[in-house]
């Protein structure tokens, strides 16, 4: 996973830069229709995301040999333990109206706070509230960049609070989240590091 991405936005509002291992769909450059839609039969604008990833899974399922190639060259990420409060939010964590919790870890250097229009760059580690790590942008040493409006409702709400140098740790209530939808479920914990807007 490149990002948190909200997949149950509308389809024909999401464009296609590359599929990982969870079928998540990623979002950049506006080519749904023209790519897919001419390429898969039964694919329109209005499909919705859970056929379009079923679709799409069935269409251009791996060969044998290419599974077994992509499989030689998995890397298992580094599992980062999870903090001590990832259960639930402590008594000092920020919360908003919309029940989004933050507490900073490191204050920012800079003073500019992102709009949900930008381009972020970022780094991050997710948990669910068992302690299972399920991404990071840590782990596989390379940030992540993204608009903020194209993620989940918990990022583009929590990064805006946020300034360029700032870590802060995120509990974004399922609501916020994929909202049952998809995996993973229920609260989620993310610490993340603002490293640039553009």
């Amino acid at each position: 996973m490149s990002a948190p991405v909200d997949s149950a936005l509308p389809a024909r509002d999401l464009e296609v830069v590359a599929f990982d291992l969870d079928n998540t769909l990623y979002d950049e450059g506006g080519y749904y229709e023209a790519a897919f839609a001419t390429l898969v039969p039964g694919l329109s604008p209005t499909t919705t995301p859970a056929v379009f990833f079923e679709t799409l899974s069935e269409t251009f399922a791996p060969s044998s040999s290419s599974a077994a190639l992509a499989s030689s060259q998995t890397t298992t990420l580094k599992v980062i333990p999870p903090p001590p409060d990832v259960k639930a939010p402590p008594a000092d964590a920020a919360k908003t109206a919309s029940g989004l919790a933050s507490k900073v870890l490191t204050k920012g250097t800079g003073t500019a706070r992102p709009r949900a229009s930008d381009e972020v760059t970022v780094h991050y580690t997710g948990w669910t509230t068992d302690g299972k790590m399920f991404d990071s942008s840590v782990a596989r040493g390379a940030p992540s960049s993204f608009p903020l409006d194209r993620v989940i409702a918990g990022w583009t709400e929590g990064v805006q609070l946020m300034v360029v140098g700032e870590k802060r740790r995120f509990w974004i209530p399922e609501a916020l989240a994929y909202r049952g939808q998809r995996d993973p479920r229920g609260m989620l914990v993310f610490d993340v590091e603002l490293i640039k807007i553009k």
